[in-house]
């Protein structure tokens, strides 16, 4: 083989190796109950903050740890553990995505990210109208 038909090959093969890793490692959007059957598998989890139970952040006492708990689309509550500061105006969100999995001893969400969406100004705007 000539030596440029071996160097593509190459490169075809990493391309190939970086597509194959990347999809290994994609999250697909879900509810609770799907990720609390496949614990150890992130997934995206599209909910609503649960307002009637306690927020846990106490910056004094731990900084990185932050507890709250999500309904989500189906009606699946799950108590949600973050382990970063908690999010500015997350109190205000209208809904919260996060991403994370299941722990194996319990029965606790573990988030790695959380993405807010807040109400939009427009909103607010109509509804006073």
């Amino acid at each position: 083989m000539k030596t440029i038909n071996i160097i593509i090959l190459i490169v075809i093969s990493i391309v190939i190796a970086i597509f194959a890793g990347a999809y290994g490692d994609s999250s697909t959007y879900t509810d609770f109950g799907t990720a609390r059957n496949n614990r150890g598998k992130e997934y995206h989890i599209v909910g609503k903050l649960v307002k009637s139970k306690p927020m846990v952040y106490n910056p004094l006492l731990d900084a990185n740890r932050f507890e709250f708990y999500l309904t989500d689309s189906l009606g699946n509550e799950a108590k949600v553990i973050y382990s970063e500061p908690k999010p500015t105006d997350f109190d205000r969100s209208d809904k919260v995505v996060v991403i994370g999995k299941f722990n194996d001893s319990g029965d606790d969400f573990i988030a790695s990210k959380i993405l807010l969406k807040c109400p939009s100004k427009y909103e607010a705007e109509m509804a006073t109208e």
